[in-house]
């Protein structure tokens, strides 16, 4: 993986062919719309776009450098592709905008990209030393920095615990309101050390590095990913028509329970139990097309070592009748 050149050179699309076989069958028809909501350098969409001819493609993305990116890798499909800047818990305002309000497929690519990750200034990665940014859209919101200086010792601490489910979060939390009445944070290489030097030593030689789950959730606080992504799957389960597939790909166990229950509520009757026939307006409204959630092979894994946390779960939205299209 390089940090410079084309969006192809720098992207490799986590389970690109599985994505792409189950949103496929919806895509069919004429003019069908799918909507990669969290576009990145575009290699969703590029595979979908291939694969699929008669389907338009448009594409969501908060990070202007990845919309620029993904619009070059693209521009063989412009007539087929519309790239948008904007957050993916707007995939409602865009489809009314762009398209009859409803789409025929729509794929969520959560998390930091792989432009995020490998430009070192945007402060995404604890191994490089860089400004404390980590906004996804830097044009706007607060930083890393914004946070680490200004939160109380307590909002750092539910920040460091429910979005990194870091068991020291109340300890680095502590060490970080110490360091910075002597000096505010501004870089990476520091809040390592801070965090470092809070963690046990016992804990840091097991579990990976130790200001991982630190930045993951600085990550996250920055750019209200949960909240985001709540408003997000219901909107997208909303404006998905009839036959049309959702699919989405989570990193984390925080992403992945927002998915699995969403799915799981359209997936589920409520039928009182004891009706003698199903009640239309309380049947399930979506049919589950994975089982549980399934994982890269360990083959990607091997090649794209950051494929290994990936979960993937998708589900057809069923017609009022029941029926899948």
């Amino acid at each position: 993986m390089t940090s410079s050149g084309d969006a192809g050179s720098r992207h490799v699309p986590v389970l690109r062919d599985r994505c792409v076989e189950l949103l496929e069958p919806a895509l069919q028809a004429a003019g069908s719309v799918c909507v990669d909501a969290t576009l990145g350098m575009g290699g969703h969409a590029e595979a979908v776009l291939q694969r699929c001819p008669a389907a338009r493609v448009v594409g969501l993305d908060r990070d202007p450098q990845a919309l620029a990116l993904a619009e070059e890798r693209l521009a063989p499909y412009a007539e087929r592709f519309t790239a948008v800047h904007a957050v993916y818990d707007e995939v409602t305002e865009v489809l009314e905008r762009l398209a009859d309000g409803t789409a025929r497929g729509i794929l969520f690519d959560l998390g930091v990209s792989s432009l995020q990750l490998d430009e070192p200034e945007r402060g995404f990665a604890y191994r490089h030393d860089a400004p404390l940014d980590m906004r996804m859209d830097q044009t706007r919101g607060m930083t890393a920095a914004d946070v680490l200086n200004t939160y109380s010792h307590a909002d750092l601490a539910r920040v460091l615990s429910t979005y990194g489910e870091e068991r020291f979060a109340r300890r680095i939390a502590g060490a970080v309101v110490r360091e910075r009445e002597a000096e505010p944070f501004t870089t990476s290489a520091r809040l390592v050390e801070v965090v470092r030097s809070a963690v046990p030593a016992a804990a840091r030689r097991t579990g990976g590095h130790p200001a991982k789950r630190t930045f993951q959730a600085l990550r996250i606080e920055v750019n209200a990913e949960l909240e985001v992504w709540e408003r997000a799957v219901r909107r997208a389960l909303e404006a998905l028509a009839p036959g049309g597939r959702i699919v989405v790909l989570s990193y984390h166990s925080l992403e992945d329970r927002i998915a699995k229950r969403a799915f799981a509520e359209g997936a589920h009757s409520r039928t009182p139990p004891g009706m003698p026939v199903e009640l239309p307006e309380l049947a399930p409204t979506l049919r589950l097309l994975t089982r549980g959630a399934e994982v890269p092979s360990e083959a990607e894994q091997r090649a794209n070592p950051r494929s290994a946390s990936a979960r993937l779960r998708a589900a057809e939205r069923l017609s009022p009748n029941g029926a899948t299209g």
